[in-house]
């Protein structure tokens, strides 16, 4: 059709060849991909979690970004998604948030976004207008179902409860419903506060602990659990696995498989496609 719609020189056909030879590249990269989604775990959903690093607002803006970034990509994608657990900042963005994501091939596909993500910007909150580096670390790990046994003893447990910190009325303000677990041997965290009852929040912490401890065993027995706790631990220089560069040029590379963009405002309103495909491709 193309050689015969240059002979003929009809611009209508080769445009709609383009397009077609197109769409046959998206489909060889989404086979290719898939190729490499052969893990038992693969096909999971996930819990993601995103921190905002040292610098305060800078830090709590950026980390705001990222989740406004990956929530812009679940919904290219039609996956389904809630939040867990989140801490806003005292001027804007947030200190932490908690998420829950349901789709084909989760873990497979978002495992490789975890660590630190480092931002290089002018920033909004300075007066001055000075160039900023601020950083926010992601963490993903697998949803996993009843049929995976995972054990813990309650002595190693410290529960806590507090209030809620997001909207809800009065109910949020006034009673401790949201709860916090720390697995004391792993130093594990994980907390919710999206639930009304205290009960709930807490089998839904049980849930998350269960899930993180799963994601510990296997990245020990991987061999990859000390570097992979370093870069989620140290959210600071030297530890970052991607940057986004929108001054003095434009520029999001990451660091482990020299991918790049230089249409930073499109990678962060949720095309991310390339980075995803690449982490996935390169593990």
């Amino acid at each position: 059709m193309y050689k015969l719609s240059l002979d003929e020189k009809d611009e209508s056909v080769i445009k709609d060849c383009y397009e077609k030879l197109n769409l046959l590249f998206i489909d060889l990269k989404k086979t290719e991909v898939n190729c490499f989604l052969s893990k038992e775990n693969d096909k999971l959903d996930i819990y993601l979690e995103i921190h905002a690093g040292a610098g305060g607002t800078e830090s709590q803006d950026w980390a705001d970004i990222l989740k406004r970034m990956y929530l812009k990509w679940f919904d290219k994608k039609k996956f389904n998604y809630e939040i867990i657990s989140e801490h806003k900042g005292e001027e804007a963005g947030i200190k932490s948030s908690i998420l829950k994501i349901s789709g084909i091939n989760l873990y497979g596909l978002m495992r490789s976004e975890s660590g630190v993500h480092r931002l290089v910007r002018i920033s909004p909150f300075d007066s001055g207008a000075r160039r900023h580096t601020s950083f926010a670390s992601v963490w993903v790990y697998p949803v996993i179902d009843d049929s995976i046994d995972i054990k813990f003893d309650d002595s190693e447990l410290r529960i806590d409860t507090y209030r809620s910190s997001g909207a809800g009325g009065q109910h949020v303000n006034t009673t401790d419903s949201a709860v916090r677990i720390t697995h004391l041997p792993t130093k594990i965290v994980v907390q919710c506060q999206n639930e009304r009852s205290q009960h709930k929040n807490k089998e839904t912490c049980y849930k998350m602990l269960r899930a993180r401890l799963y994601e510990y065993e296997i990245q020990k027995r991987e061999k990859d659990n000390l570097k992979n706790l370093e870069s989620k631990t140290e959210i600071g220089w030297g530890h970052q696995i991607r940057s986004y560069v929108l001054q003095p040029y434009q520029l999001v590379k990451d660091l482990r498989n020299k991918t790049e963009s230089s249409d930073p405002e499109g990678v962060l309103n949720g095309n991310i496609d390339k980075f995803i495909e690449a982490g996935v491709i390169n593990r």
